[in-house]
């Protein structure tokens, strides 16, 4: 099962990430609220899957270039506030998997932590345009639990049958959920799937709302509703 290991968040974001990965059974929160200064003692205790990272406490991007080079195995996923195509670019350069706004839907952040351990980089769909990258799925949907786990013997190159045993589902299903992973992720084949892992981010929406608004499916939902909006912040 992929371990998570989060940072220290607004109390509201903290909440809220607590709520939606304690509600993915396939995930398991092994550490969070933990300050920036300690994060790399979190990650070598528990080495984690994946470990989100506030943007606004990184005393410096170039912090991620070094967590990543001291933990290759562990995802990096960044959490700003609305960060811009060059933020985003940057720390995918420097070794995070994802880089996502906290305007973010909830169900992208847990896609985005799915994605980030199957290897995939994953960006905000405006950050995608305004950097000129590809735009890769038409809706920027992730996959859905039962996907993830198709997605991962995908990129371990096992056949139908094998997915099929594996999973005790039917060789049918198996072709069905292949046919809406590669949908999602705007490919055709394995061999796409295969290049996308190794250089292409998958984009997903992001929405220019505050995490602490009222529309349904965002952190708030996962908490219970929040009453009180984030106050917008520049990233740092």
């Amino acid at each position: 099962m992929p371990t998570v290991v989060a940072g220290k968040f607004e109390d509201l974001v903290s909440v809220g990430l607590r709520v939606l990965i304690s509600e993915d059974p396939s995930l398991d929160l092994v550490a969070r609220d933990v300050p920036m200064r300690d994060v790399e003692a979190a990650v070598a205790k528990h080495e984690p899957s994946v470990v989100l990272l506030n943007f606004g406490t990184l005393p410096a991007p170039a912090e991620v270039q070094r967590l990543h080079d001291a933990h290759p195995d562990t995802r990096i996923v960044v959490l700003a506030n609305r960060p811009t195509s060059g933020d985003c670019d940057q720390l995918l350069s420097l070794g995070a998997s994802a880089c996502l706004s906290k305007d973010t839907e909830a169900r992208d952040i847990i896609n985005a932590i799915h994605l980030a351990c199957r290897g995939m980089h994953v960006l905000p769909r405006s950050a995608a345009a305004g950097g000129g990258l590809e735009r890769l799925g038409a809706q920027g949907a992730g996959p859905t639990p039962r996907e993830a786990e198709v997605l991962a013997l995908l990129q371990d190159e096992s056949t139908n049958s094998e997915i099929a045993k594996q999973l005790s589902i039917g060789i049918e299903t198996v072709r069905t959920h292949a046919r809406a992973i590669y949908r999602k992720l705007g490919i055709t084949s394995r061999r796409d799937l295969a290049r996308m892992a190794r250089r292409e981010p998958v984009v997903v929406d992001d929405e220019r709302r505050p995490i602490g608004g009222t529309e349904p499916g965002r952190f708030e939902r996962a908490s219970g509703g929040a009453g009180h909006a984030e106050k917008p912040a520049n990233v740092e």
